[in-house]
């Protein structure tokens, strides 16, 4: 079975990253778009990254431009918004594709992992996993960050 250390992605700045350079940490992972309602989230999840860092979460955010082209702007575009209008300081990937065929082949193992290998549903749909790089849950699109705590309490503790 596949762990998070097995995928690499693109960083939002071109350089080409091992996931398992978080293995043993929690993980959360975000599809994320600029110009959604949902896009306040940003503010919680990097407030979720500065609580918990230090103890080992860390926040990885995958721009998607398949919900409603809210994610039309440019690698470089996408994380001069992130930074100038929600100080994000979490990891931020170059864009993807989280449904169908050009789906990444993180997010069709996210799906798989969790047990719901359905489509997502909206932007800022979650995944959390386990220090373990196996264990997934999977967290819908309108739960927000803060509402998170007790699971990532939960995961860091295990």
């Amino acid at each position: 079975m596949s762990t998070l250390k097995d995928f690499n992605a693109t960083t939002i700045d071109g350089t080409q990253q091992d996931l398992g350079e978080y293995a043993g940490q929690v993980v959360l992972v975000v599809n994320t778009a600029s110009e959604c309602g949902l896009t306040p989230q940003y503010e919680g999840l990097e407030q979720l990254h500065q609580q918990y860092a230090d103890r080992g979460l860390v926040v990885l955010g995958f721009p998607c431009n398949q919900f409603g082209a809210q994610e039309p702007g440019s690698d470089e575009e996408v994380a001069a918004f992130c930074q100038k209008n929600y100080g994000v300081t979490f990891p931020m990937f170059s864009k993807i594709d989280v449904n169908g065929e050009g789906q990444h082949p993180l997010f069709a193992w996210l799906k798989e992992a969790s047990g719901d290998t359905s489509d997502i549903a909206w932007n800022f749909g979650k995944f959390l996993v386990g220090r373990d790089g196996r264990t997934v849950t999977r967290i819908g699109p309108r739960t927000e960050p803060a509402e998170l705590t007790e699971d990532i309490e939960r995961a860091l503790g295990a």
